[in-house]
């Protein structure tokens, strides 16, 4: 698979709409759920990519979530809980011509499925994995999950979490993915644009989608993700522009020391100039892991990029090595290396 597949031209020569992503199955999550938006999202975001829909797979682990894949019109997998990162390195090293994307949630993805994530980042697997994050076990009806808040009281936690919870992003960004971003289940085109970025970078995507479970933890996000006061509440990020947010595009976001501060442009002297631009091609990822920790209600949360940066894929360096080898010491055969080395014969 070259990079001309995921360029606009062939995209043109393959012409596909959203109906050719829908499957024929029956969509069954909870009405008003936030995985509705997040799957209409995808399907809308395929046909830009140039790929056949033979040529596409989506692989996800057990819970809510993991519904999805039967909902796209293309190849995919349901697997077991935590594993679908395994599954898709295996699949990438095989075919690395296939898109593939990884759909999990937050209790599938950071809590059995944690070691496998974090694998399958820092070797750079050419996947999309995207992680829905309600802060709940939906699927298994309303037990506290590895990113519920701390005091958290839920079905299996009935006086309050006590375990301090994993900031996905920073988790992400710790383990060297190599593009790294959030977005809003709601916040429907920043989310299509979000995919599509994911869908073209060659080699680790981690997107984190802030998601709502309107039955077993309504309103997750809601104190900042809803229309009425995401503005101020909110950092949209842009690569080479200043962090700048608020309703009145009047607060912004610098360095004091090594801590961020929030700041009112136009007070104190205070100008565009002073404020923190943001660099998602930074070769190191301090400014992206910063940003991982900021948090309502102390800072506005951070959606978009905030990494993304270019190394060999998991696949290239499979291939390259491969092809050094043979080039050393030749093509090889099964027998010999069957019947090499130490063997015996049991009688």
């Amino acid at each position: 698979m070259t990079d001309a597949l995921l360029s606009p031209e062939n995209a043109a020569t393959i012409q596909l709409t959203r109906k050719d992503f829908v499957s024929d199955q029956e969509v069954r999550w909870c009405p008003g759920c936030g995985d509705y938006s997040i799957l209409a999202q995808t399907q809308k975001a395929m046909p830009d990519f140039g790929y056949k829909k033979e040529d596409i797979v989506f692989i996800s682990g057990i819970g809510c979530s993991g519904r999805l894949p039967y909902y796209m019109n293309t190849y995919g997998f349901h697997t077991i809980h935590g594993r679908a990162p395994t599954l898709a390195t295996g699949l990438k090293a095989a075919r690395p011509d296939l898109m593939v994307w990884v759909i999990t949630g937050d209790g599938d993805a950071l809590s059995i499925g944690g070691n496998h994530v974090i694998h399958s980042m820092r070797r750079n697997v050419d996947i999309n994995l995207i992680m829905f994050n309600n802060r709940i076990y939906g699927l298994t009806k309303g037990q506290a999950s590895p990113t519920s808040e701390f005091g958290k009281r839920t079905k299996s936690t009935p006086l309050g979490s006590v375990d301090t919870p994993i900031i996905p992003l920073t988790i992400a960004l710790a383990a060297e993915a190599s593009f790294v971003a959030r977005s809003v289940d709601t916040h429907t085109e920043h989310l299509q644009e979000t995919l599509e970025r994911a869908g073209r970078h060659k080699g680790s995507s981690f997107v984190e989608v802030l998601q709502n479970c309107n039955i077993f933890n309504d309103g997750a996000w809601r104190d900042f993700t809803d229309r009425e006061v995401r503005e101020d509440r909110m950092l949209i990020l842009e690569h080479g522009k200043p962090m700048i947010f608020g309703k009145d595009r009047d607060k912004g976001i610098r360095l004091s020391g090594l801590q961020p501060e929030i700041v009112t442009i136009g007070e104190g002297g205070i100008s565009e100039t002073d404020l923190l631009i943001h660099d998602e091609h930074a070769e190191e990822p301090h400014l992206a892991l910063m940003l991982s920790r900021m948090f309502w209600p102390a800072f506005p949360v951070p959606v978009g990029v905030l990494r993304s940066v270019d190394r060999p894929t998991h696949d290239q360096l499979i291939d390259e090595q491969i092809a050094g080898a043979i080039a050393k010491l030749g093509a090889g055969d099964l027998d010999d290396v069957l019947n090499g080395g130490e063997t015996w014969t049991v009688e």
